[in-house]
């Protein structure tokens, strides 16, 4: 019988402390990126901040504090402040996890984003010391995000599309490897429930009779992500 073992619609879930390191500008969070192919969605459970975020339509503060749900489209850059030293949230990722397997492009300054040796370089966390790594590519980042956002605030929006077209390229040496994962993931969730719904209409339940239970623990806990702490799980699919 067709079933599907992952979380409902193939989401990925992690939970995360975002950062509370001050940046230049006396802010204090994370780095902000943009997805290519993914939604993601934030649920606030402590701490008040906001969340940045930069699109075509132009620059917007969303303030964060405990229940809130927001979420975003791909393309949207996004960084995560927190005001009280206490935000955590829950994520939900499209695509079983993805933005967390590579579907992300820092905003760093076009040098590094037409290189792709220096980009990986840049962002990489050696396992020696993974929080100066993170504080130092987050600052890099910062500093790539005000050129693009001085610029969308003076009604050019230039900088902002040659960094959609420098990160698209970037990425696509991998969309092959992020193509596989999607139809294991996303994609099967949606057939199998096709199948399903066909079954259905024609009186068949027996999908019903293979139904399963499933738990997890985090599988790692605290690890440096861009925005913050990450507490990830390994999923059936991701």
């Amino acid at each position: 019988m067709v079933t599907f073992a992952g979380l409902p619609g193939a989401v990925g879930v992690s939970h995360l402390g975002v950062y509370d390191w001050e940046a230049a500008d006396g802010l204090h969070g994370g780095t902000p990126h943009l997805h290519l192919t993914c939604s993601e969605g934030y649920v606030v459970q402590a701490g008040r901040g906001a969340v940045h975020t930069l699109t075509a339509d132009g620059f917007t503060v969303t303030p964060l504090a405990p229940g809130s749900l927001v979420w975003f489209t791909p393309g949207t850059i996004h960084r995560l402040v927190n005001e009280d030293g206490g935000l955590r949230i829950t994520v939900l990722m499209q695509n079983n996890g993805l933005p967390e397997a590579g579907d992300a492009v820092l905003t760093l300054p076009p040098p590094y984003l037409t290189d792709p040796a220096r980009y990986a370089q840049a962002v990489a966390l050696p396992a020696d010391d993974p929080a100066r790594a993170a504080r130092r590519r987050r600052d890099l980042a910062l500093e790539g995000f005000e050129v693009l956002r001085r610029a969308s605030e003076a009604g050019d929006n230039g900088p902002l599309l040659a960094f959609h077209e420098a990160a698209a390229a970037l990425v696509r040496p991998r969309v092959a490897a992020w193509r596989q994962r999607w139809e294991r993931g996303a994609a099967e969730a949606a057939r199998v429930t096709g199948e399903q719904l066909g079954r259905l209409a024609e009186g068949d339940a027996g999908h019903l009779a293979d139904a399963s239970v499933h738990a997890a623990v985090p599988a790692e806990a605290g690890r440096y992500g861009m925005c913050g702490r990450l507490d990830t799980y390994r999923l059936p699919g991701a």
